[in-house]
């Protein structure tokens, strides 16, 4: 997926995989992934998807600080 946010393209198949967090069994409507990603430039980004039922039903981006991405992490 690539998405352009603040003129800065975030793209998971250019970008680096870190570390990827599945909730729920494959085919849950409410299961999701979350998986964190770091740019050729160093920008982190969050990739989110999930089922039908779940908080991230469509894909999406979300930047990341190196904080955040931390926080994220060590949740």
């Amino acid at each position: 997926m690539k998405k352009v946010i603040c003129n800065v393209e975030y793209d998971t198949e250019a970008s680096e995989l870190i570390q990827k967090k599945v909730f729920g069994q494959f085919g849950d409507p409410k299961g999701y992934e979350e998986t964190l990603y770091k740019t050729q430039g160093g920008k982190l980004f969050l990739y989110q998807f999930g089922g039908s039922e779940s908080p991230y039903a469509e894909e999406t981006i979300k930047r990341m600080s190196p904080a955040k991405a931390k926080e994220w992490q060590n949740a």
